[in-house]
């Protein structure tokens, strides 16, 4: 590394930037380099990228072989800590990158399924070794499907591609979750097929919903609606742009016998915007939108989305009701959120009164020396009457 650009790494952080290097590694793609101080000190092992702005993805440690037997213990001590935070769940995240001390590599779990993502080279390069790793840790797995078609594989100059890897694997697979059944679609799903970080989160919206008039913006397959309806909601609706998730959020319906929940398709933003010309009113409003920025470039677009997203939605509470505010957008924090929910019910001369704050589900923990690893925001308030 360059002088004095090492104090990042020494705290911890797995991501060594090209620019942070004195020179030009003579390495192909994905080979196994050491990270050394100007100075020669050693800083680790990690997988190396010429053509990613990320140079070097570290491993925690001096790792002299990556084999099997490496993933092995890898993944081995990653699912005791899914066991411990999540005993009895079937359906969860299995390795979350980098907190895993795996950088680039995404491992979910439905029953007797996995869907593997390769999201950095050095981890596409050793694909065999992952999956007999899986394998290994998994004996009874009836089949892996691989899911990259990230857009992250491009910039990691990596092909796209996605398909079953082992074994065989159905149409859909039948999970279940806060006790509700959910017909899942591996292959044609978004991401890995369903949204696992926002399980906890789902479970605190139904504490709110019972008798209460819901409405799901965002609603991919169904989650928040379901659990709303599953919990005694008056009236639960859900809305997505995708024909598919709403398709697929109609059937999770009619596997649970839900008739107090219907799902939409249609665009939020205009059809939030036809609701407040209707002068529709909802107790409860969720929003759970996709990220919104990916880049640094993208944040000042991110949070006028944001403004005006929450603040339709702020419009359509009844009295008393309650906004839920989630973000996915990593490089929007929690501080940035919370002034854009600030400034928006200000201009309405609405007092929000924040009643509770969550985060992504423990199977997506955070490791405190990488803050690109915690990225999901979840807010509940409520609308102070006067």
């Amino acid at each position: 590394m360059r002088p004095r650009e090492e104090q990042r790494i020494k705290s911890g952080h797995l991501w060594v930037y090209r620019n942070e290097l004195s020179d030009v590694i003579p390495a192909e793609s994905g080979a196994l380099v050491r990270v050394s101080t100007f100075d020669g000190a050693s800083m680790g092992t990690g997988f190396y990228n010429p053509q990613s702005k990320i140079a070097i993805r570290l491993l925690g440690g001096e790792i002299e072989n990556v084999d099997t037997d490496f993933f092995i213990q890898r993944i081995g001590a990653a699912q005791a800590v899914r066991e411990r935070v999540l005993p009895g769940e079937t359906a969860y995240r299995v390795v979350f990158g980098e907190a895993d001390l795996m950088s680039g590599l995404i491992v979910d779990r439905y029953g007797d399924y996995l869907v593997v993502q390769t999201l950095a080279a050095g981890m596409d390069r050793r694909m065999p070794q992952i999956v007999d790793a899986l394998l290994a840790v998994f004996p009874n797995v009836k089949g892996i499907v691989e899911k990259n078609m990230a857009a992250t594989r491009t910039r990691e100059g990596l092909d796209l591609r996605e398909g079953v890897i082992r074994g065989t694997v159905p149409d859909t697979v039948d999970i279940v979750e806060n006790g509700l059944n959910l017909r899942i679609d591996l292959a044609g799903g978004q991401k890995t097929g369903y949204f696992l970080d926002q399980k906890i989160n789902r479970r605190t919206v139904a504490s709110f919903a019972e008798g209460k008039r819901v409405l799901d913006c965002f609603c991919n397959v169904g989650g928040f609606a379901l659990n709303a309806a599953r919990a005694g909601a008056a009236e639960a609706v859900g809305i997505d742009s995708s024909a598919a998730a709403v398709a697929a959020a109609r059937r999770n319906a009619e596997l649970n016998g839900l008739a107090n929940c219907r799902f939409e398709q249609a665009n939020v933003f205009d059809l939030l915007r036809e609701q407040v010309q209707q002068g529709r009113t909802w107790d409860i409003v969720v929003l759970d939108p996709p990220s919104f920025a990916k880049s640094r470039s993208a944040v000042k677009g991110a949070q006028a989305g944001y403004a005006e997203l929450n603040r339709t939605a702020m419009k359509l509470l009844a009295p008393g009701g309650l906004l839920v505010s989630a973000s996915c957008t990593q490089l929007v924090p929690e501080s940035m959120l919370m002034d854009i929910l600030y400034r928006e019910s200000a201009r309405l001369r609405r007092r929000l009164r924040l009643l509770h704050r969550g985060g992504q589900a423990p199977d997506h923990p955070v490791l405190l020396a990488m803050p690109e690893t915690q990225y999901l925001k979840f807010l509940v308030f409520d609308v102070v009457q006067c």
